[in-house]
């Protein structure tokens, strides 16, 4: 590569070497009136342009100029002073992004589990601020209802068998989801076993303490984290309280106009 299509620059005291194009990606910017000599505050002085500007954000500044996105750390906070440097700069469309502040912050995702036990049986009731992660419990969690067969006239005298009859746990909203697990005396005074499988665990439950450390084995293993537990007196339900930490999603600019027009958002479509 030619040194001609390289520039240097030295914003407060850190370099950044990079393309003429990648800075000239904006016709319309202070950058690109820097380079080709018509902004007088700044000159090149051996091999490099000097910028009395901040240059850990300029890093930010030039990715965005490299891949037409913004993309910020999860533990970002100086949107104000990125915004400045933009408007330093001129780039009008990144300014446009750094104005969605809020798609640009990492975001929560919450669930609460209330866990149950009486006698034989044992209840559960999962809440989640994230529909998807309630679609993704239910997707993994069948209920197993036990039923005896139907009777067949043999010589043996066998018990009866037994099938087990798989349903998916109950969603009163798009928000939770309910099921239960153990022993269940029917009308007939016969007892039933309610079962519980998480994919991708094979096992039956019918023990609730052993199906709520499967379920909470599940949230760990999706990212989530404890945060708090705590019991309701009234009726003893145990719940347990997980967040986990949703990173952005890169902003990018329709690629079907010019990058010096009107921008568009979209969500990225780039898997975490």
């Amino acid at each position: 590569m030619s040194s001609q299509e390289l520039v240097t620059l030295n914003v407060g005291g850190k370099i950044f070497t990079t393309r003429f194009s990648t800075i000239k990606q904006f016709p319309a910017s202070r950058l690109t009136r820097m380079l080709d000599g018509r902004d007088q505050e700044f000159k090149m002085d051996g091999g490099q342009i000097f910028v009395d500007r901040d240059g850990v954000l300029f890093s930010f500044i030039l990715d965005f100029l490299r891949t037409q996105q913004l993309l910020l750390p999860t533990d970002f906070s100086d949107y104000l002073r990125l915004q400045r440097e933009a408007l330093f700069y001129e780039l009008d469309p990144l300014v446009h992004l750094l104005n969605q502040e809020h798609l640009l912050q990492p975001r929560p995702a919450l669930v609460e589990i209330h866990f149950l036990s009486r006698n034989t049986q044992a209840f559960f009731k999962v809440f989640g601020s994230c529909s998807k992660t309630i679609e993704m419990l239910t997707g993994r969690i069948t209920v197993f209802i036990e039923q005896p067969s139907a009777p067949t006239w043999t010589s043996n005298s066998s018990p009866p068998q037994k099938t087990l009859l798989p349903l998916p746990p109950q969603r009163p909203s798009y928000h939770d989801l309910v099921f239960q697990c153990g022993s269940d005396s029917t009308t007939d005074n016969q007892t039933g076993v309610r079962y519980v499988s998480i994919k991708p665990d094979n096992r039956k439950l019918a023990n609730g303490t052993n199906v709520l450390g499967l379920l909470i084995d599940t949230l760990l293993t999706e990212g989530f984290h404890l945060v708090s537990t705590r019991t309701i007196s009234e009726d003893k339900t145990e719940c347990y309280s997980f967040e986990r930490i949703k990173r952005p999603e890169a902003l990018t600019m329709n690629k079907a106009v010019k990058p010096e027009a009107t921008i568009m958002l979209e969500q990225s479509q780039k898997k975490k």
